[in-house]
């Protein structure tokens, strides 16, 4: 039955492509699988913190048998466990190597990428300052690759009051999962307050976060709402709210079909849908069928980048010749 506050219409959904897993979530998710499924398992498979961020994602595996920790403390010595996708600081190895641990390490490539840069930055002298959201899993690793030679900076107002031993000696990174227009301008004060800023060789937000991001961009130019499917601690769907948000379109993060809410939709006759690089595919066929319970529903796909990068399976998990 359609709910009462929302009056039956026709409505259409634009539906932001690309969207949903990339090729780092699918290899994290993969590895964990590999190992629940391994003929003759009978030992717990650990995973360090959420493999990815997806509440949905961490329920199902640990209903076939994933056990997740907070810290490697809480693994059995000898035991296998998984890195996140994330990636760890070397002090994590470091502890996994104490207690004898099996270790499968599902760092997205494009995240240990960035940790190679603030080892090689540092290693030559410079000062590195790292643009990111302090306390996430991936800074933390990303800072403890060089966490004497590593300053945090998490906005454009921090800039001016940066203090480093030589500003001719200054390099830059970044979070993997930042919002496009928000790091332009962090790294352009960067660029004023030292001009003789180094960058990294590539872009270190990766493309499935600025491929998301330009996709519901696109869908919110024609929308009168864009719901982003996703849970709240991922910084990359949490950052296609934001930009969204930020030219003038109505935006919601919702983890499942159960978190939209009618008023949302009352006054909405085209609908932008997206999910975040970490969010099930499944989640979002869950949203279309909730969305055509209030009414007659056309689905449009809006394709604005083809994605076709693949990542090998972690060693330890990948099948032999």
């Amino acid at each position: 039955m359609t709910d009462p506050v929302v009056p039956p219409r026709s409505r259409t959904v634009l539906l932001a492509a690309p969207r949903s897993f990339c090729a780092g979530v699918e290899r994290a998710i993969d590895a964990v699988e590999r190992l629940l499924d391994a003929p003759g398992r009978t030992e717990p498979v650990y995973v360090r913190k959420q493999i990815v961020h997806n509440a949905h994602v961490v329920a199902d595996l640990a209903r076939r048998g994933a056990v997740f920790v907070d810290e490697l403390d809480a693994v059995p010595e000898g035991a296998t466990v998984v890195f996140s996708a994330h990636g760890v600081a070397p002090s994590v190895r470091d502890h996994a190597a104490r207690r004898r641990l099996a270790v499968v390490d599902a760092t997205c490539p494009l995240v240990a990428k960035v940790h190679a840069e603030a080892r090689r930055f540092a290693a030559r002298g410079d000062t590195v300052l790292l643009i990111g959201h302090a306390g996430h899993e991936e800074v933390e690793g990303t800072l403890g690759e060089a966490p004497d030679a590593t300053v945090l900076v998490e906005s454009a107002d921090q800039v001016a009051a940066l203090e480093v031993a030589d500003g001719s000696r200054v390099s830059y990174l970044t979070q993997t999962t930042l919002a496009l227009d928000e790091t332009a301008a962090v790294v352009q004060a960067l660029h004023t307050r030292f001009p003789l800023l180094q960058a990294p060789p590539g872009d270190d937000i990766c493309y499935a976060t600025t491929n998301r991001q330009l996709a519901v961009e696109a869908v919110a130019e024609r929308a009168d709402l864009v719901l982003v499917v996703g849970s709240g601690n991922s910084s990359n769907s949490v950052r296609m709210v934001e930009v969204v948000r930020r030219r003038g379109t109505p935006a919601h993060l919702i983890d499942d079909a159960a978190g939209i809410d009618p008023a949302w939709i009352a006054r909405a006759g085209v609908i932008g849908l997206s999910a975040g690089a970490s969010a099930p595919p499944s989640l979002v066929a869950g949203v279309i069928e909730a969305l055509a319970a209030f009414g007659p529903l056309t689905v449009e796909e809006h394709t604005t980048a083809v994605e076709d990068v693949v990542f090998a399976p972690p060693s330890p998990v990948r099948e032999r010749p």
